[in-house]
């Protein structure tokens, strides 16, 4: 199958000012000034569809976290964000929404060049969607509430007591974000946090820094006291590792994938701080017999294409009964073949490179491997090559479990499909036989049946008759190796709270 892909030479222009701001050397943010890095480094940021250097941006590692921790920790105890109330706060994190969806084009742009992509993809989702997530986080700034307890104080017989707990914000925390949603991931860990009234060192991913560091602009901008929002660009190695391990860190939150979650886990265990985890995954996505095939043709499209297959939630394991299995994959297949390959700023692209070269080597090589193991590529398999890291949407059938296709998180846009016969407790198995528990899908007109199923999976989210559907007060987390915890919702506020009680005795 042919594959629909226009290989840039060169990146297309951006306005002046986005130049502009490229062409000066981003600094790191700490304690609310723009700083370079203590040891003068800095790192060139790449446009993965052509290989080009697009920007030069400071490289903090150990010493810059140890600044931005103390800069924390000192706006966390006396700064004035500790005395502001939370209706301050709230307007605060509600302002900044507001200046998000503002400088929309211009964020969404900078997600197309330094993460590959579409420019209409970025703005619609992942600047739509972090404007959301503060604007929602900001309305819990007023309603984080303890509650009175009546107990039995079986020590103190005929004595009253007034009991109650105090939620109280955790501290300084350590964020680290994935390259993948660049900027939404920001925003789903600084929102939280912010409303809580902890203070944050955000720690951004190196292949991915410049919509962070613009987002530190606004954050400014917005009215956040100095001190309350760090930024660090810089490697997992030197500056993820020093932040993980800080001895001043209350609580460590963390976005990527499952083997570097370990080694938070692991340099997070000096002074035992809290860590929450949002991890890898190998979600299945179930179509039945009865489904309607069009709509879950679109959808199985979606759930594994979608932004280029780099999504921990990808439904990248499909399902589908035997009697409709062939029409399910050659409908996935004609769809795959629609998709136009290209730079992320080109309006017409649907889907850009992968992020880097190290990305496009891993998913390549995975590539190779499913061949080797006897896999059938209905569409795609391999690299395009030449210039950029673009891989074609591939879709893989006579697949067998122990494959590495099958079992590994790809992180690229691979599908494998495999038939099954009866919904039975043999199918539920082998949709849960996965390390990650992080999402999946079921298709059926039957409600009640594709609830049943919904029910049996190991996901922390499944969607049914539809797949990508966020919203900020949808809480999403994994079940088993996906990780600690849940972002997004209410129940995200429990990854930044401590639960203080208080008893007093009456007479």
């Amino acid at each position: 199958m042919n594959v629909n892909v226009n290989i840039p030479t060169s990146r297309p222009k951006v306005c002046p000012s986005i130049e502009a701001w490229l062409a000066q050397p981003r600094p790191l943010l700490i304690d609310g000034k723009w700083v370079p890095a203590l040891s003068g480094k800095t790192f060139p940021v790449f446009d993965p569809a052509t290989g080009e250097k697009i920007a030069d941006v400071a490289e903090g590692d150990a010493a810059d976290i140890d600044l931005a921790v103390k800069a924390a920790r000192r706006a966390f105890e006396s700064g004035p964000w500790a005395r502001m109330t939370p209706s301050e706060r709230g307007r605060i994190i509600h302002k900044l929404g507001d200046l998000v969806l503002e400088h929309a084009d211009e964020l969404a742009t900078l997600e197309a060049l330094d993460n590959g992509k579409p420019k209409h993809v970025a703005r619609a989702a992942d600047v739509t969607l972090s404007a959301d997530m503060f604007h929602y986080m900001a309305g819990w700034a007023t309603k984080i509430e303890g509650k009175t307890i009546s107990i039995s104080a079986l020590a103190a017989p005929g004595v009253d007591f007034f009991s109650a707990t105090r939620p109280e914000p955790i501290g300084v925390v350590g964020q680290i974000i994935p390259w993948n949603f660049p900027l939404l991931m920001a925003a789903w860990k600084l929102g939280p946090a912010l409303t809580t009234g902890c203070t944050v060192v955000l720690k951004v991913a190196e292949e991915t820094p410049l919509s962070a560091l613009r987002l530190g602009e606004l954050i400014l901008e917005a009215g956040v006291p100095a001190g309350v929002v760090n930024i660090i660009a810089g490697f997992g190695e030197t500056a993820g590792a020093a932040l993980s391990a800080h001895p001043d860190v209350d609580k460590v939150a963390f976005t990527g994938s499952t083997d570097v979650g370990r080694l938070i886990v692991k340099a997070s265990a000096g002074n035992l701080k809290k860590v929450s985890l949002e991890l890898g995954g190998k979600s299945p996505n179930i179509v039945l017999a009865d489904a309607d095939v069009e709509l879950a043709i679109q959808g199985a499209t979606a759930a594994v294409f979608f932004n280029h297959g780099q999504c921990c939630n990808a439904g990248s394991r499909l399902f589908v009964h035997r009697s409709i299995f062939d029409r399910v994959v050659e409908g996935v297949a004609a769809e795959a073949a629609k998709i136009k390959l290209g730079h992320g700023l080109n309006p017409d692209t649907e889907m850009g490179p992968l992020v880097s070269q190290v990305q496009y080597d891993r998913v390549t090589g995975l590539l190779a491997s499913g061949r080797q193991q006897g896999a059938t590529a209905v569409c795609g398999g391999a690299g395009v090559g030449g210039q950029g890291y673009f891989v074609p949407p591939t879709i893989f059938t006579n697949t067998t479990p122990s494959m590495r296709v099958v079992a590994e998180e790809i992180f690229g846009p691979v599908l494998v499909a495999a038939p099954f016969d009866d919904v039975d407790d043999a199918l539920i198995a082998e949709a849960n036989n996965s390390i990650y528990g992080l999402a999946a899908g079921v298709w059926s007109t039957n409600t009640a049946k594709a609830q049943s199923i919904a029910h049996r999976l190991k996901a922390g989210t499944v969607w049914v008759n539809c797949y990508h559907i966020f919203d900020a007060a949808l809480p999403f987390g994994g079940y088993k190796q996906s990780g600690w915890g849940r972002e997004m919702g209410q129940a995200v506020l429990n990854n930044y709270l401590e639960t203080k009680a208080i008893t007093t005795r009456l007479g």
